[in-house]
């Protein structure tokens, strides 16, 4: 679809069936659909109605047939290990077929939910691929969650079998999943009939013979199983938001949309062609786990890369160059928290040049605010197209981005660039009106949504209306806060939870995280709000330094005050600043920053289910202490 970006956007919203239509064509359909938008039960939309699908096949069995039988679909590389295997089309169906037909002995049939709670290892894939043959719904937990976490999950997905494996791995150490999840059925009400552990060679499970079956005496004697044709409209997984306070959302993906925007997306977002290696170096339990490691590359024909590893420390900060070059990876997308990890630890960019990079063509960057000193970062030392682009679990796939198969858009520093077909953006006040061009508001899209995105809350449809369609009738709340240009750019600048109110003016935090981010010694930063008597709020920045850094952290601190006032202003009242030796943050790469106000303001806070490592949170909260807030203690 290679063209006129705006033309093709225009379209999409002028005439979203045909644009829609057009891209299903590509995809098997057991049956074609009656409607392609349907809007029968407004606001409640649905793609594709009365057509009949199965995933796993449109990802698997169709290639296979289809020529690429021989065609690397899942190389596997574990730095921690040690380890890589890879799976050709070919093999990956017929172990897939196996382990779906594990799951029908164990009575899993069309619709019924299963739990996968694994690390990153085949097995994985394998397993959410096996669910979507037998037309059942996989719900993945990320590996290691704490067990009252994944209680909840048991108790709302209510799945007949719950998949596992004997321990994760980080780097010099070995986390036993089998007693998590032992506890986690104990705590929930709902019980699953089985469980199947994946027994791993670093720790060997207690397994319950009454429950539990050994993954590779199962598949030893399982017969494979064809694919299980669906609705379009029944959903292919649950994936849980994991917020740090209330009940997670289970965030509903259908099967028929969500083939064809993520088919879509590769060629014409991504600008990747069948048959060449594309990784996101991300975690199945994430939302960009299921898209872009699974879903999207496999649907289209190329190779994906499942990465058991950490950006830095396995060994080093040349590991992801070191998979690029030895498996051709054509494009990258990972977080920009990675790239912050790796300039931190190696700002000249020393690791880059003792790989062969010559076959990469194109980084992404999504799941935080890619600032621009990390972006420029990248483009100077990759000597390739750095893309920020923006969208969130809900989504499953791009709501705004620079999209490389069609045209290269560009750049502005700071802006994931514009909205992706059937995406209507807009900034909307409090009163649910638009602002100028250029001013900070609520980031909002008009209703319907494209395919691919939510259509519902797993059991909770009046908490879907609520949760993102309430505030705004008519548009989709993103819940995040920024501005359109006048060039219809959009700039996402923070969640809306952390615009900040200083003495009557509303600031991002983004924005003046933006500043401090372009001091040449600090590798990364976070502001958050904190309350103050006079001004309402006033903003505290918290700054990590590049590694090797020998200045004095007085002159960095006046530095990036400095630089704020010149930048933004006096009006940011930008006067306090500390330096951390890193920041609290979710295992996606995602900074605490609501907990981190909340420690600063004394107010009651939950440690966050996703947290990477808890004890950062007692470190800023001596930092806060020294800075003189942070009297009070978690709830």
């Amino acid at each position: 679809m290679a063209g006129d970006y705006r033309a093709i956007h225009k379209r999409s919203l002028d005439d979203p069936d045909a644009f829609w239509s057009e891209a299903a064509e590509d995809l098997h359909w057991e049956k074609r659909w009656d409607r392609v938008f349907d809007d029968s039960n407004a606001p409640s939309y649905r793609w594709f109605s009365g057509a009949r699908c199965n995933t796993c096949y449109n990802a698997l069995d169709r290639h296979v047939d289809g020529g690429r039988a021989e065609q690397a679909a899942l190389i596997y590389d574990s730095p921690i290990t040690g380890r890589q295997r890879s799976y050709t089309y070919r093999q990956l169906r017929d172990e897939v077929a196996r382990f779906a037909g594990v799951l029908a002995s164990t009575g899993v049939a069309k619709g019924d939910r299963v739990i996968i709670y694994m690390p990153m290892i085949p097995e994985a894939v394998i397993a959410m691929l096996a669910v979507a043959r037998l037309g059942a719904v996989h719900s993945v937990v990320f590996g290691g969650f704490a067990s009252n976490e994944l209680a909840v999950r048991i108790d709302d997905a209510t799945p007949k079998v719950i998949v596992s494996a004997s321990c994760g791995l980080e780097p010099g150490r070995v986390v036993a999943y089998k007693p998590l999840l032992d506890d986690a059925i104990a705590m929930a009400s709902h019980k699953p009939d089985r469980s199947i552990v994946l027994q791993r060679d670093e720790e060997i499970a207690l397994l319950n013979p009454e429950r539990d079956l050994d993954w590779d005496d199962a598949m030893s004697a399982a017969e494979p199983h064809e694919c299980v044709p669906v609705a379009a409209t029944d959903p292919l997984y649950i994936l849980y938001t994991s917020g740090t306070t209330g009940e997670p959302k289970g965030i509903v993906r259908d099967n028929g949309g969500h083939m064809v925007a993520l088919n879509w997306s590769m060629k014409n977002i991504y600008g990747v062609n069948p048959g060449e290696t594309f990784w996101a170096a991300s975690d199945v339990g994430w939302v960009v786990g299921h898209s872009y490691i699974v879903y999207a590359p496999l649907l289209h024909g190329n190779t994906t890369i499942l990465f058991e590893g950490k950006p830095v420390g396995t060994p080093d900060a040349g590991v992801f160059w070191r998979i690029i070059s030895e498996h051709n990876v054509r494009v990258l997308f990972t977080a920009p928290t990675a790239f912050r990890a790796i300039k931190q630890q190696d700002p000249a960019g020393e690791f880059v040049t003792r790989y062969d990079m010559s076959g990469f063509r194109t980084l992404f960057l999504a799941g935080e605010r890619a600032d621009p000193d990390t972006i420029q970062w990248a483009e100077r030392h990759l000597d390739v197209p750095v893309i920020d682009h923006w969208w969130q679990t809900e989504t499953g796939w791009s709501i705004c981005a620079n999209p490389m198969g069609i045209e290269k858009l560009p750049v502005k520093y700071g802006s994931p660039t514009l909205p992706m077909p059937g995406w209507d953006m807009a900034v909307l006040d409090d009163n649910q009106q638009p602002v100028a061009a250029g001013d900070i508001g609520a980031l909002v899209a008009k209703l319907p949504l494209p395919p691919g995105t939510l259509p519902t809350l797993w059991n909770a449809e009046a908490r879907y209306h609520e949760a993102y369609m309430a505030d705004f009738p008519g548009y989709y709340k993103t819940g995040d806060a920024g501005y359109i240009d006048e060039d219809g750019y959009v700039f996402v600048m923070t969640r809306t939870d952390d615009v900040i109110n200083v003495a009557g003016h509303r600031l991002s935090t983004g924005a003046i995280e933006e500043v401090l981010a372009d001091h040449p010694e600090v590798a990364e930063c976070a502001v958050i709000g904190v309350a103050d008597q006079l001004k309402g709020q006033i903003p505290v920045g918290f700054l990590v330094l590049n590694a090797g850094c020998e200045r004095p952290d007085s002159d960095i601190l006046d530095e990036s005050v400095k630089m704020v006032r010149d930048r933004i202003g006096p009006v940011a009242a930008f006067k306090t600043a500390t330096i951390v030796g890193r920041l609290p943050k979710t295992r996606s790469g995602k900074i605490l920053r609501g907990t981190m106000q909340k420690i600063a303001d004394n107010e009651a806070w939950k440690m966050p289910a996703t947290i990477d490592d808890a004890a950062i949170l007692d470190e800023i909260t001596v930092a806060l202490q020294a800075l003189g807030y942070a009297s009070g203690a978690a709830a």
